[in-house]
């Protein structure tokens, strides 16, 4: 009898956690789905800045992070500032930000986008229940992503989880920083829990810090009283670092 295939090897992102990387089995798995969850409504920054952290360390060296958001969306969760992208490890031009008129086309853009292997990952921004995001689009989104490598990073702002195609699932939330000298801020905290993982374990937590110097997360200190300033500004601010396209229906 022939042999049976073997499954292919799945390229991982590893956190450099031990037992955060141990969890996912090696790393973050590219060419999949990962939904991030706000844990609450003050947590809409913090999901969004895991999320980017999360992109800008699976990307290669050249690629892009491409962030599609809704017009509607964009002017309640406001712009990522220049400080901010850089303190996540973004560089000028790896950045372009796509604003969409509606659900619909959101999810077209992030399908077409995923289509496309010369872009590093995908984050697509959701607000509330998305009906359109059903089981059927998200087994789409998978498969675009699985076929080009590229992976999506599907950031859930005000939502509650429903089933889907995604590989993991997680809930961030703002965490207390550790003061540095003098007692001023310290780096972008999280709280982060692993709600659902493919074939896997979950309902895992950890505490991680983004490293601004080295440019990826580590697991925190579980003390401090100083809360870190999110990466986001309201919408008003439109400082640069980050490229916008303004994309409409035709």
């Amino acid at each position: 009898m022939p042999e049976k295939a073997k499954p292919l090897e799945v390229a991982r992102h590893p956190f450099g956690i031990a037992s955060l990387d141990a969890a996912l089995g090696g790393g973050l798995a590219r060419g999949r789905i990962h939904e991030v969850y706000a844990g609450e409504g003050d947590d809409l920054a913090s999901a969004a800045g895991f999320a980017v952290g999360v992109a800008m360390g699976m990307i290669d060296p050249g690629r892009t992070v491409l962030w599609l958001r809704v017009q509607r969306n964009a002017r309640q969760g406001g712009v990522v500032q220049a400080c901010g992208w850089a303190e996540l490890g973004g560089a000028p031009g790896q950045g372009l930000v796509g604003v969409v008129p509606d659900v619909m086309a959101l999810l077209r853009a992030g399908f077409d986008a995923l289509r496309c292997d010369a872009l590093g990952a995908v984050i697509v921004e959701g607000w509330g229940a998305m009906r359109e995001l059903d089981l059927t689009a998200s087994r789409r989104l998978s498969l675009a992503a699985e076929k080009s490598g590229v992976p999506l990073l599907l950031l859930r702002q005000e939502a509650t989880p429903v089933p889907s195609a995604a590989q993991t699932r997680w809930q961030v939330a703002a965490a207390p920083s550790r003061a540095l000298p003098g007692n001023a801020p310290g780096g972008p905290t999280f709280d982060v829990t692993l709600l659902r993982q493919r074939s896997g374990p979950c309902g895992l937590g950890w505490r991680l810090e983004w490293d601004r110097d080295r440019r990826m997360f580590r697991e925190a200190a579980l003390s401090g009283a100083v809360v870190s300033t999110p990466a986001h500004r309201p919408a008003a601010d439109t400082g640069g670092g980050v490229r916008q396209n303004d994309k409409r229906a035709a």
